[in-house]
């Protein structure tokens, strides 16, 4: 492969990836999914309907990525998400972090996105506040707390993160048919669970849970199969072209964002180049423009109160921290680091979602004494 083909590639990469996220975004925008709305909606409503939405991506999710690695397609090794090295400390307090950031701020940042599309000009300041608190802790002055005091706490397993190369390792077995099973077990069960309640086979939930589901497993293909060069005609190293950190990735928004408000403010510098976050992040948003524009439901929205504004400021900054801290937000490691299988994603999901509840349940309690 020569620098010229190199480059045609990831266009091509980019190309695909922008196009994907501007159909995630239409899907989104059409179905109202949202991993924040999902759980207030259990823990204020009892309304299980979106949660279920979201189950059956992570389901369609699952099932996909893994049977592509059962059929030697993909391999979860080469994801940001399932290396050796388990930061559970890291997943743990970032989940936190960015679980009640989202709640603070209206939504999740991929939800931000959808909301900035139709014109709401609070998840604009959000976004920004994400991007610069993001952009801090990947590479600022947050960046060296987190490297001392989270990072460095770390378990090194003896192979990969992910479920089947673990339990593949166990066992015995060849990782590739043990994520073909986990992907029957494990998506096959999430799929049968909510499509065995009525409200799982509403229209919106089987079109934002598949159609979700899908885009994740698409992007991985892009990066994964579509971006993979074997050998980089400089390096002569096998690279994922137009990743940040140069391996196989998927959906995910907070570095996205931030690595967006970095190469947009020095654009000029040839060492700043794009990324497949970077344009998930401007696809999403174009999408949700376009449903808007559509269906005539463009509206200018601002903040009413100086506490609005406040709680939103808070939000951001702790998304754009929790976001980078925990490898990923709610859609990079709730739904792309998930469908790998890997023990980091989990523990990540599961502190954003306590974080959500019990920022949910405080509010609940801040108005109840009001």
């Amino acid at each position: 492969m020569t620098d010229q083909d190199l480059a045609s590639l990831t266009r091509l990469v980019l190309g695909a990836g922008f196009a994907l996220s501007v159909a995630l975004g239409v899907l989104a925008q059409h179905t109202r999914f949202c991993t924040m709305g999902a759980v207030a909606d259990v823990v204020h409503l009892g309304d299980w309907g979106r949660a279920r939405m979201w189950a059956l991506a992570i389901g369609v999710a699952v099932l996909g990525f893994n049977g592509l690695v059962a059929m030697g397609w993909l391999r979860a090794a080469d994801s940001l998400y399932a290396g050796t090295r388990l930061n559970g400390l890291s997943a743990v307090v970032g989940g936190a972090m960015f679980g009640a950031g989202m709640v603070l701020a209206s939504g999740c940042a991929s939800k931000n996105l959808l909301r900035a599309g139709t014109g709401n000009l609070k998840a604009v300041v959000v976004l920004g506040v994400v991007a610069f608190s993001g952009l801090a802790t990947l590479k600022g002055i947050t960046a060296v707390a987190r490297q001392r005091w989270l990072d460095s706490v770390a378990v090194e397993l003896p192979a990969g993160q992910d479920l089947p190369t673990l339990l593949g390792l166990l066992g015995g077995w060849p990782v590739p048919a043990t994520a073909g099973v986990l992907a029957l077990v494990v998506g096959g069960g999430l799929i049968a669970a909510t499509l065995a309640t009525r409200e799982g086979r509403t229209t919106d939930v089987l079109l934002g849970g598949v159609g979700v589901g899908l885009c994740v497993v698409l992007a991985w293909w892009i990066s994964g199969s579509l971006g993979f060069v074997a050998e980089h005609p400089q390096t002569l190293e096998s690279v994922h072209v137009a990743t940040l950190s140069r391996r196989m990735e998927a959906l995910s928004f907070v570095a996205g964002i931030a690595s967006a408000s970095d190469y947009l403010q020095y654009f000029s510098d040839s060492t700043r180049l794009a990324h497949l976050g970077m344009v998930s992040a401007a696809g999403v948003l174009t999408g949700a423009l376009l449903h808007a524009l559509a269906t005539r439901s463009f509206r200018w929205e601002g903040f009413r109160a100086t506490d609005d504004l406040g709680r939103h400021l808070i939000g951001g900054a702790l998304m754009g921290v929790g976001g980078v801290t925990a490898l990923g937000c709610s859609f990079g490691q709730g739904l792309s680091g998930v469908s790998t299988l890997s023990l980091g994603s989990m523990i990540a999901l599961a502190a954003m979602v306590a974080g959500a509840v019990a920022t949910l349940r405080w509010q609940a309690w801040r108005m109840e004494r009001a």
